[in-house]
């Protein structure tokens, strides 16, 4: 069964979390429900209370609720503080930074809490550094993940990049603008100088500026200049490899084979995965034997 059927299936009672995204960068950018919800919301938590005050100042509302400061470093402490206020009925607004609560950002583990007491949860969609970073790359968009930021340490750093070594699918990445080099460095040496990337900074503010090119051209381009200001990391998914020949694949077979695997099935696996023709592939490995 599923945890929830439709918007309230669930809820104890008339409260409800809504998690409200933010302008990235331009103001202009905010939805009208999300002024609405700053103006008549119970309760705003906000990733920073600073950063809040100066947002509704620039959309010229005044927050009626009381304002709650709600971010990684005291998450634990009162996510169960604001369950309870929701279970007594209160509506509470969720605002981070920029853009849409939980993605990179504070959010999750009130979400986490809110679903497994039961309690309603819905969302003001709006401005989404991700989705903008992918659709201004001008990189294939009908795939794609986001991969957050990369570990700082080289090691933890290399060691990620390892997993995605084969991934196609377009990846979309946050980076700071001191670590921006050291990064591309990173791409460079696990994916090669060839591949296609672009580095998206200041979206939607003033200096908004799109850098397109490959790992090598990038890399160049971040040593010789100073980059600053938010940045958003897209880079094209590994390349589609040619199937080679059936031969070439006799090993993997054998691999499932020696798993217990029957050898119709492993093969069929195999053909299925590296795209070549079935009996042949059988042919190979019979022939191999």
């Amino acid at each position: 069964m599923p945890d929830t059927i439709g918007p309230n299936a669930g809820s104890t009672g008339p409260g409800r979390i809504v998690l409200a995204a933010t302008p990235i960068g331009n103001a202009g950018d905010a939805s009208a429900r999300l002024i609405e919800l700053l103006a008549t919301a119970d309760i705003v938590a906000a990733e920073d209370t600073r950063r809040l005050h100066r947002l509704v100042q620039n959309l010229g509302v005044t927050v009626a609720g009381r304002v709650i400061s709600y971010h990684e470093h005291n998450e634990a402490a009162k996510t169960a503080e604001l369950l309870d206020a929701v279970r007594a009925g209160k509506t509470m607004v969720m605002v981070t930074d920029a853009g849409m609560p939980s993605v990179s950002d504070p959010g999750f583990r009130l979400v986490e809490g809110a679903v497994a007491a039961g309690l309603t949860v819905t969302a003001a969609p709006g401005p989404s550094a991700v989705l903008t970073a992918l659709a201004l790359s001008g990189l294939p968009t009908d795939r794609f993940c986001f991969e957050g930021f990369l570990p700082r340490k080289a090691g933890e750093r290399a060691s990620r990049l390892a997993d995605l070594a084969a991934e196609r699918r377009t990846m979309v990445f946050f980076e700071a603008p001191h670590r921006l080099e050291a990064m591309l460095r990173a791409l460079r040496e696990r994916f090669g100088p060839d591949r296609r990337i672009a580095v998206c900074r200041e979206l939607t503010k003033t200096y908004e500026e799109v850098i397109r090119g490959t790992v090598g051209e990038l890399l160049f381009w971040a040593e010789a200049n100073e980059v600053r200001g938010e940045i958003a990391v897209v880079l094209a998914g590994a390349p589609e490899q040619a199937p080679g020949t059936p031969e070439d694949h006799v090993a993997a077979v054998n691999a499932l084979v020696s798993q217990g695997i029957r050898l119709k099935e492993a093969v069929a696996a195999v053909a299925e995965d590296v795209r070549v023709s079935k009996r042949e592939l059988y042919s190979a490995v019979l022939a191999a034997r």
